[in-house]
């Protein structure tokens, strides 16, 4: 298991593993906010023109499992953390966020759908904790783009450097 940064020609592949594992989010979150594709190349493009940048895990010559982080000044987000359904429970998804994590030394925020149980269970085992209703509604506000039917059914957890008493009261990032 090798991981490497995501280049350019890695676009494809982080699309397809996108919209391959975001499958077991059908039927789990609500249904207005399930779409196909789950996240369509133009979505991609400008997730990564934001500052998303992409690590993936190789098996063979082939990505199978990819995650994003995001600098956020005084924070980092970890973003669309996706491995492809045939490769699930293979410590692909741990790998990298372990390997994002060596990478900052600030605060890591991340953010999921809060009935996507799976996802949450997986953060706690790495660390992370949930953060309260207020809390997460202020950061994701702060820190995230995103359309407020999202806001109030998303959940974020916090690594053990986030302390509540971080600023989340910024102007929104936009």
């Amino acid at each position: 298991m090798e991981i490497r940064e995501c280049a350019d020609n890695d676009f494809d592949a982080i699309f397809e593993i996108i919209n391959d594992a975001s499958q077991a989010y059908k039927g789990i979150i609500p249904e207005d906010r399930w779409h196909e594709p789950y996240m369509s190349r133009p979505q991609l493009a400008r997730e990564i023109g934001d500052g998303v940048e992409f690590w993936g895990v190789t098996a063979g010559d082939d990505l199978a499992g990819v995650m994003g982080i995001q600098d956020k000044g005084d924070v980092c987000l970890i973003r669309h953390a996706y491995v492809r359904t045939a490769q699930r429970h293979a410590g692909i998804g741990t790998a990298l966020l372990k390997h994002l994590r060596a990478m900052t030394t600030k605060p890591i925020l991340i953010g999921t759908w809060a009935d996507a149980s799976w996802a949450v269970r997986f953060y706690m085992k790495n660390g992370f904790r949930v953060l309260s209703k207020e809390e997460t509604r202020s950061l994701l506000h702060t820190y995230w783009r995103i359309p407020e039917r999202q806001v109030e059914t998303s959940v974020v957890l916090a690594d053990a450097t986030w302390k509540p008493e971080q600023p989340t009261a910024r102007a929104n990032v936009t």
